[in-house]
């Protein structure tokens, strides 16, 4: 007997579905195929709830920046202070501040409206200055403008920051109420303090000499007493700074008690007095000067002179020192043409080397060298890029910093490799009938590449177009090598060569700023940006579903 003759006698032999061996195996096969949807779901789950943790992050905290928190001021536009014919030169600081002071005729005192003048926000006057020069014709009028309040304010109104904080921290207040328990803390008559058994020694009474006495070192050590071998010198902190006094009185009317252990209420200081009282120590939010300020705030609130629009300005203003004139139009045009830049030279270069690897050039070493270090040439990291973009770009052709021009360049470098991996893909995607059907008409080489395998390939190679880009887009290390950070006030005389900043920078920058403002704007930015990537990334998938042939 043969070998295929024994073979096909296996294979001919029936078999029997109903055993239950055969009944294991398909019960094991279901549960695999179950495990893997289980994984996929799972692997799914996993990426919506990470991304919706980030999204509700991004809009916990951003979407405050949506709103800015105005006042309603009546400023009289006097012809004698405007100029008709130059209304930009006019002092509108002094303006601004009169027509804001008038609102309070109560404040006086210079003092006091330096205090009240803290309120607007320091852009203010070149709100009512862009709406003069906008606006020739209201000039000799009152006019009602919508100005911007300072940052603090502007955070206040919409409930970010409290107008009181914990003048206490956690560890403060564990710590008195750990003396509380012992039973140390006393309140009589409105007041607390600190009943302690002080012992006067004589060896820190020189010579007898009460007055003189080491009264402040009793005092540590008695409260050390309560707390041996811990850090004793925070419990000290409790006391008031005048503590020691009571205990010196007590011993200067009754020196006999020199070498006794005494009673004594020692004061504590005043956060403390209302902790023990209240159950609560609060102090100013130490971003408002006075209690003042606030009361002069709540006095425009009851008027209803405050209110917190959506603010365009988001979009239309360009950067700002101040959080609540701050915009991203410098980053959005810095953006644009450093993409501009970039899509001009990656997508004519990026095709065309991907059509010689692909079609034209030999299968050699060399050119398998080639095409690996394309491949790794899109992995590598982003800062290489732009580390080749200071040493070229403006280090040996000297182009100018923080220049779009400069900055299209650097990621055209870093999506290239992108777009010649994507576009071969697609060229390998399109079936060989096609380009045997051309030469079969006589085209020649070039023909079939640019009139039958090209616009077949396009819907692949916009698809890696549109993702490079989105990368590109999102970059911030090759931007800040280059010096795309710039501060940009504004966007009038903004171009490629023109210096710019870009919106990762933007965010970049707006994150190490102090202010509290910039927090929320940090926030919305990011939003705008993923905003931007998920619209390119559809568009990416709409191409592609759009002009793509089926086979």
């Amino acid at each position: 007997m043969s070998d295929v003759t024994a073979n096909r006698s296996v294979f001919d032999r029936p078999h029997d579905w109903g055993s239950a061996a055969a009944k294991r195996r398909v019960k094991r096969r279901y549960a695999a195929d179950r495990r893997l949807q289980a994984y996929g779901l799972g692997a799914i789950a996993l990426a919506i709830g990470l991304l919706g943790i980030l999204f509700s992050s991004l809009i916990f905290t951003g979407y405050v920046a949506f709103t800015t928190t105005k006042v309603r001021l009546p400023v009289h536009l006097s012809s004698e202070e405007i100029d008709p014919a130059k209304p930009g030169e006019a002092n509108y600081r002094k303006m601004t501040k009169d027509a804001f002071f008038a609102l309070f005729p109560e404040v006086t005192n210079k003092k006091e409206q330096r205090e009240l003048g803290k309120i607007l926000s320091s852009g203010a006057p070149y709100i009512v200055r862009d709406y003069i020069v906008d606006h020739p014709e209201d000039i000799g009028k009152t006019v009602t403008i919508p100005v911007p309040l300072s940052d603090p304010y502007d955070q206040l109104y919409k409930g970010v920051i409290p107008a009181e904080i914990d003048a206490l921290g956690s560890d403060a207040v564990r710590r008195f109420k750990k003396l509380q328990s012992r039973g140390v803390v006393q309140v009589e008559d409105g007041k607390a303090f600190i009943r302690l058994e002080a012992y006067i020694n004589p060896g820190d009474v020189p010579d007898g000499d009460v007055n003189a006495a080491a009264y402040q070192r009793m005092v540590d050590e008695s409260i050390d007493s309560y707390f041996p071998g811990e850090r004793n010198r925070a419990y000290r902190e409790i006391l008031a700074t005048d503590a020691a006094d009571a205990l010196k009185q007590r011993v200067v009317a009754d020196p006999s008690l020199v070498g006794k252990t005494v009673t004594v209420d020692l004061p504590v200081s005043a956060h403390y007095d209302s902790l023990a009282r209240t159950g609560e120590a609060k102090m100013l939010n130490p971003r408002f000067a006075s209690e003042r300020e606030l009361q002069w705030f709540d006095s425009l609130k009851e008027r209803g002179l405050v209110q917190s629009p959506f603010t365009w300005e988001l979009f239309f203003n360009a950067d700002s020192r101040f959080p609540e004139l701050a915009g991203l139009a410098g980053a959005l045009t810095g953006s644009f043409f450093a993409l501009l830049v970039c899509f001009l030279l990656s997508f004519p270069i990026g095709i065309a080397t991907a059509f010689y690897l692909e079609e034209f050039a030999p299968k050699n070493r060399f050119s398998d060298l080639i095409e690996v270090n394309i491949n790794n040439l899109a992995a590598v990291p982003s800062v290489v890029f732009g580390l080749l973009g200071l040493a070229v770009f403006l280090g040996t052709f000297g182009l100018p910093r923080s220049a779009p021009l400069v900055g299209g360049m650097v990621l055209s470098l870093m999506t290239l490799p992108t777009i010649i991996v994507a576009t071969r893909a697609a060229l390998k995607a399109v079936p060989p009938s096609i380009r045997e059907a051309g030469y079969g008409v006589g085209a020649s080489k070039h023909q079939v590449m640019l009139h039958h395998v090209l616009p077949l390939a396009m819907p692949g190679i916009l698809t890696g177009t549109i993702i490079g880009l989105a990368q590109a887009l999102g970059e911030t290390a090759p931007l800040l090598l280059i010096g795309m950070n710039a501060f940009i006030p504004s966007i009038e005389n903004m171009g490629i060569l023109q210096p710019a900043t870009a919106l990762p920078t933007q965010i970049f920058s707006w994150a190490d700023s102090p202010e509290r403002g910039f927090v929320s704007r940090t926030s919305a930015a990011i939003l705008i940006l993923l905003a931007f990537l998920i619209i390119m990334n559809a568009v990416a998938v709409y191409v592609r579903q759009r002009i793509e042939r089926k086979w």
